[in-house]
């Protein structure tokens, strides 16, 4: 998904010129000639990323515009521009919340990169801001990514469930979220800042679960040397989340129906109940009707667990979420990995939408994460996702080695096969080369292999002479000639 960049200049050449400079390196650009339109662009709910903001502008001046972002409660990265460097600007753009600036006219790579660290460092402030929150159970319905319908409804569900203690039971295939969901319901209830203990119930030994879920006093089974208080009593006051509840052994099942009868546990050794303030939501990728039917998961435990169910909806399902996950995939690994990813290629985006996603959102989310390790490029390419496109990735870009001497093209003859060093078709994106760039490395390539032996590199290239010497002076390679400069000379004079 392309990155948004608002650029706000009274100028329109200056943005048009800007704008060439961001859209050449893949970013989408919006115009505004004043602050008031910048404020009235920002209100309409389209999407900003990076605001590049000038400094003198008639009306509202770009200083009191960026005021006026803060208090209504814009946090987009924003970059002043001014004709002026003064040490005074720079402060009180900096003590107004700009992340940089930079003096116009500027270099198209001063822009690029300066629009480039404020991304980074608004993915980072977006991953310390989520972790904040995931730490302390403030997680909601508004950090849960998605708008298709099937995720609306299951925010509008949770929402309700949420101001009231019912328990809830969340159902869905493997890695659709349902911790996500239960962190949000969490969040979002009066319980927000309590405790939030996840527990896998498929993953815990039978022979242990009662201890884990219920606790045990010390001394009341062999190796129970000291007391253990169990996940109901670490979730006292806030929320205790069972995963996989339709694994529990049938004997913890009775137990955990009458903690939630009772609001009481028993805890294994302990003389007498004890009592617990904890909402119950749970989450099972099975059929819990059919598991009843079958025997191996009680009737009225689920009924009790069953008051409020919620769907979570396979990725399939919801595939117009897909590239807001994408992105926000590409800002957490971007922080984790070190990396400056800017996002995913319109190509490589509309090939995740119709791929089928049978891991669901953990698939993606592990393929995104392999994709920015190996990522080199400023946007992710179906490349780099081969087992999702079927596109195997380009060979490593030819870098030109130094000249061989002049006694190579002796051996030229020699039963060894030459060693073939190709000439890029297309760019680190996928996309063909100009012609003219596909020529100078092809002449380049073609002076070094013949040691700048000009007459022989025209007649392997099948050009001219005077043709040849043209090229390198337009493609700036005189440099490399220079194991021929006589004939070069002789060359040049008689063209």
């Amino acid at each position: 998904m392309a990155k948004t960049v608002l650029v706000v200049d009274d100028d329109p050449t200056q943005r048009r010129l800007i704008q060439a400079v961001l859209e050449r390196d893949g970013f989408a650009v919006s115009h505004a000639q004043n602050g008031d339109e910048a404020i009235q662009h920002l209100n309409s709910g389209a999407g900003v990323d990076v605001v590049l903001l000038d400094l003198i502008m008639p009306g509202i001046s770009g200083q009191d515009t960026l005021v006026e972002m803060r208090a209504r409660g814009f946090n987009q990265p924003v970059i002043v521009l001014t004709a002026t460097g003064g040490i005074d600007t720079v402060v009180s753009a900096m003590q107004a919340g700009a992340c940089d600036f930079f003096v116009k006219p500027a270099s198209p790579e001063r822009i690029t990169v300066s629009i480039r660290n404020a991304l980074s460092m608004g993915s980072l402030k977006s991953e310390v801001a989520r972790l904040k929150k995931h730490a302390s159970g403030r997680t909601t319905f508004d950090d849960l990514i998605g708008t298709s319908p099937a995720m609306l409804m299951v925010k509008r569900l949770g929402e309700r469930a949420a101001k009231s203690s019912i328990p809830i039971l969340i159902t869905g295939e493997s890695g659709v979220g349902k911790e996500v969901i239960a962190r949000a319901v969490h969040g979002s209830s009066d319980r927000a800042g309590k405790p939030f203990i996840a527990v896998n119930c498929g993953a815990i030994p039978e022979n242990l679960v009662e201890s884990i879920l219920f606790g045990h006093e010390k001394g009341s089974f062999t190796g129970a040397s000291d007391k253990h208080l169990g996940k109901f009593q670490e979730a006292n006051g806030g929320t205790l989340f069972l995963d996989e509840v339709g694994e529990l052994p049938l004997d913890i099942q009775v137990k955990l129906l009458r903690a939630l009868q009772e609001s009481e546990i028993d805890p294994i050794g302990a003389k007498r109940s004890i009592k617990v303030d904890v909402r119950i939501v749970s989450a099972t990728n099975r059929d819990l009707s059919q598991a009843v039917k079958e025997g191996r998961f009680r009737e009225d435990l689920f009924y009790r667990l069953n008051v409020f169910p919620v769907e979570a909806p396979a990725l399939r399902e919801r595939k117009e979420d897909v590239p807001a996950l994408v992105d926000c995939f590409v800002r957490r690994f971007n922080v984790e990995e070190g990396k400056s990813v800017v996002g995913a290629s319109a190509e490589t985006l509309a090939c995740l939408t119709a791929f089928d996603w049978p891991g669901n959102v953990r698939q993606l989310e592990n393929a995104v994460y392999r994709a920015i390790v190996l990522a080199d490029a400023p946007y992710l390419q179906p490349h780099d996702f081969p087992a999702i496109s079927g596109v195997a990735a380009p060979p490593p870009e030819y870098v030109p080695q130094a000249a061989p001497a002049p006694s190579a093209i002796a051996h030229a003859g020699s039963d060894a096969p030459p060693v073939d060093s190709p000439v890029r078709i297309l760019d680190s994106r996928g996309h063909l080369r100009t012609l003219e760039e596909i020529e100078r490395d092809l002449i380049q390539l073609a002076i070094e292999i013949y040691a700048g032996h000009m007459s022989e590199v025209a007649r392997r290239l099948g050009i001219g002479r005077s043709t040849l010497y043209r090229k390198v002076r337009e493609q700036g390679l005189e440099g490399l000639v220079k194991g021929g400069e006589a004939e070069a000379d002789a060359d040049v004079a008689a063209a």
